[in-house]
């Protein structure tokens, strides 16, 4: 019975990550069909279908009663980004910072980042912070981040002008330059193919996952740190890493920062709008984690606006120390 599980958790992982991408490519073609911006497409569907992993395993976990897996998938999802996705992508070439992502972008990155532990410590009386909750008042500030976020990125786009071919070149998910007549009905069909792939393939996950979790007597918070952070988190390292060998290692801290507020502001946002995620098993350990990784990619992007092989083995040597600790507490 527990290898028929892990074989649904590789199922459901598998779901997940081809649904997002149908999802995703099936409504960037039809919005081109109706004639939609490129910019709005990269910066709303592809933005979001990326992040589609996350967003479904964190709700379908909260909706059924397990709001630690949920927690644990943003924060360990986003230490995964930045300590092994940018780390890995740094060993692979050194990576380039503009000026504008390191004074403006990674700073909102680490400001979602430091919202989030603030919220999780609301009424703190224990470092483990057992049963503190995350609000839905909580979560309306979070989407109201969001929204502020998605405003500046646009103000920004329209300062700058010209990030249609930024963001076609970008997106793991652009479509060829060349014009072509998209099929509107096979569009639709792929949209939702890929949603009925996404919902499916999030609950086999989850139920699966659980099932391990209470087998082996890891706790729910564990696996969402590492099991399922890693698993939604597969496709932002493979494009990350693919881009380094390219060349284009910068993609990855762009992948990096607009994931981890994402995950931040939207997901749990809005899975705690919809249903207050109580915190059972994620620590201060955990959060702070999450915190020092971004402080850290912040603090290595201003030594001449590179992060170096040395750096990037630094955050890999922390990621794997930190997977260490948290399984020897099992």
């Amino acid at each position: 019975m527990t290898l028929l599980n892990i074989f649904y958790i590789i199922i459901g992982i598998a779901l997940v990550i081809w649904g997002a991408d149908r999802l995703t490519e099936g409504a960037s073609s039809l919005a081109r069909g109706m004639h939609v911006p490129e910019i709005v497409i990269g910066l709303t569907i592809v933005a979001a279908g990326t992040s589609a992993p996350e967003l479904f395993v964190s709700l379908v976990s909260a909706l059924k009663g397990n709001s630690d897996l949920a927690v644990g998938n943003v924060v360990g999802s986003n230490i995964f980004n930045v300590m092994l996705i940018v780390g890995c992508s740094a060993l692979v070439a050194p990576i380039a910072i503009n000026k504008s992502t390191v004074k403006k972008d990674i700073p909102f990155a680490v400001g979602a980042s430091l919202l989030l532990f603030i919220m999780c410590l609301d009424g703190l009386d224990s470092p483990h912070l057992w049963g503190n909750e995350i609000s839905r008042s909580d979560g309306l500030i979070l989407l109201a981040g969001f929204a502020g976020f998605m405003i500046y990125t646009f103000s920004e786009v329209e300062k700058k002008g010209g990030f249609d071919e930024v963001i076609a070149n970008d997106s793991p998910h652009a479509e060829p330059t060349a014009p072509v007549k998209p099929n509107k009905w096979l569009n639709v069909m792929w949209i939702v193919v890929g949603l009925a792939c996404l919902i499916f393939g999030s609950n086999l996950f989850v139920d699966a996952a659980s099932y391990v979790a209470y087998r082996f007597g890891m706790r729910p918070s564990v696996v969402g740190l590492t099991i399922v952070a890693g698993g939604t988190s597969l496709p932002e390292l493979a494009t990350s890493v693919v881009a380094a060998k390219k060349g284009q290692a910068g993609l990855a801290i762009g992948n990096a920062i607009g994931s981890n507020v994402f995950n931040i502001l939207l997901i749990l946002g809005l899975t705690s709008v919809i249903l207050p995620l109580r915190i059972m098993g994620i620590n201060i350990i955990d959060l702070s984690m999450m915190l020092v990784s971004i402080g850290l990619l912040w603090m290595f992007c201003y030594t001449k606006y590179t992060v170096s092989r040395r750096e990037g083995l630094l955050l890999v040597l922390g990621f794997v120390a930190y997977m260490a600790w948290l399984f020897y507490l099992l």
